[in-house]
């Protein structure tokens, strides 16, 4: 897996997708990244729905909903991708030290990283907003990109470890209860 192309895809999908939503266009383990990345774009915009105090009640109850759909599935392929990185890579099982943050969870990070840096580009460049709003985003901005840089290079050591077996990583299942009325007594009375 190369980490510059996961950085470069989340990148020109986002400036795409604010353009002109379209369908997924990777595939295998791009794909996988691409569709993560599409839950973190499509929950990123529901979240700020949901903020807004101007709108009916039913429209942040719907919009609740929609953000529970698009997290539980973000954390589906977070998972996939990890299962994908284990068949391509085979890490070790046993004699090494694990990470415990998997390469789909640093990925899913780069992706929100992604996200943030391009809505505070956009905030820097509001000509409606003072300098001093435009000038203090840019100052975020940069930080941003610089924790872009050091996820993917953090990243890419780990992808490296893997390989040489020196480090290892499990898929970690997140196993969300909010959504399955077996698990979630809310849900269960409601039934």
């Amino acid at each position: 897996m190369n980490v510059a192309e996961v950085t470069a895809l989340h990148r020109e999908r986002t400036a795409h997708w604010h353009c002109e939503p379209s369908a997924i266009l990777q595939t295998g383990l791009l794909g996988l990244v691409e569709q993560n990345h599409w839950e973190n774009f499509s929950l990123w915009h529901e979240e700020d729905i949901a903020r807004r105090n101007d709108l009916p009640a039913e429209r942040i109850r719907q919009a609740k909903r929609t953000i529970d759909a698009h997290n539980q599935r973000r954390n589906d392929l977070i998972e996939a991708i990890d299962r994908e990185l284990v068949r391509l890579l085979q890490p070790a099982t046993e004699g090494c030290t694990f990470n415990s943050e998997t390469p789909g969870m640093m990925i899913d990070r780069l992706s929100i990283l992604a996200l943030k840096e391009y809505h505070m580009r956009e905030e820097v460049q509001r000509q409606d907003a003072a300098a001093t709003h435009r000038d203090a985003c840019a100052t975020k901005r940069d930080v941003i990109d610089r924790q872009i840089q050091d996820l993917a290079q953090a990243l890419t050591d780990l992808l490296r470890e893997v390989e040489a077996g020196t480090r290892s990583f499990r898929v970690y299942f997140q196993f969300k209860m909010y959504n399955d009325a077996q698990l979630n007594p809310q849900l269960r009375c409601a039934s």
